[in-house]
């Protein structure tokens, strides 16, 4: 027989995701899969230079459904000024912490956090929290270009799915240390190589064999992304993968411990209540 969580580890949600919040979510995932995958879907005359076209009217799209996601959360679950609160300290914690590694072998130690993070509080605000930070890094840096719509994708996409994994309620300890650690370490790759389509298409097929080519077919253009990939970008992948794995296995007890206090006393799911005021005795 299952005996239930207690109240003490049933793990609260910031964001709960409704029907309304999916679709919102489901939408902006396929914007995303669209802006990123479009060499392997355009017809051969695609132009070289269309991701720059592309990309400020993807940012406005993603802006507008990111408005859209919290819309319907807001409908459906109240997010309330706690949340936002909480989403505001962990954005601006993840931004501070991007320029202490940027341009150093991939050594980003934003990731880990965000992998906490979206653990703790779900795939909803995961997802947010992944877009807004990356948003909120690329103004304080000065990163601000047609990468940045599909790095704030990318990095909602990362923390939503540490959001999604299994056993929320009940794993604990050092299993759910490994299994965040394994994520990370995945997610650091792909994040990577998700990456790499926004900048692959831009190299000149003239001066690189590994570069995208219109004219070639599909299965030619993923050998040719894979080479990319192999020689641009695996020192950093491994960096990051390596940082984001080290951090949450030193760092990861005390601050999972920390974030699962801070949504406990934030009370997010606590319905509101008013109290009838007791009625004064009038004189007769």
């Amino acid at each position: 027989m299952k005996v239930p969580p207690s109240p003490r580890d049933r793990q609260a949600r910031a964001v709960r995701l409704g029907p309304r919040s999916v679709a919102a979510l489901v939408l902006v995932s396929a914007v995303g899969v669209a802006g990123f995958g479009w060499p392997f879907l355009a017809p051969p005359d695609a132009s070289l230079n269309a991701h720059a076209q592309d990309a400020p009217w993807l940012f406005a799209g993603l802006l507008v459904l990111l408005v859209a996601v919290v819309a319907a959360t807001i409908s459906e679950s109240g997010l309330g000024p706690k949340a936002v609160a909480m989403l505001g300290v962990l954005a601006a914690a993840g931004a501070a912490l991007r320029p202490i590694g940027a341009g150093t072998a991939g050594l980003e130690p934003m990731f880990f956090l965000m992998v906490l993070s979206g653990r703790v509080l779900g795939p909803g605000f995961g997802f947010v929290l992944g877009s807004v930070t990356m948003f909120a890094s690329a103004l304080l840096t000065g990163g601000v270009g047609p990468w940045m719509p599909f790095q704030m994708l990318s990095m909602g996409w990362f923390t939503m799915g540490a959001g999604l994994l299994p056993g929320p309620d009940r794993l604990r300890g050092r299993a759910e240390l490994l299994m965040l650690a394994a994520y990370g370490f995945l997610a650091a790759f792909a994040y990577g190589t998700v990456m790499n389509l926004a900048g692959w298409t831009f190299m000149n097929t003239l001066a690189s064999n590994i570069a995208f080519d219109p004219d070639a077919s599909i299965p030619d253009n993923l050998a040719r992304f894979f080479a990319y990939c192999l020689a641009t970008s695996l020192g950093w992948d491994g960096g990051r993968a390596a940082v984001t794995v080290a951090l949450t296995l030193a760092l990861g007890t005390p601050l999972l411990k920390a974030l699962r206090r801070a949504t406990r006393r934030a009370a997010f799911e606590a319905p509101v209540a008013f109290e009838k005021a007791d009625e004064v005795s009038r004189p007769t």
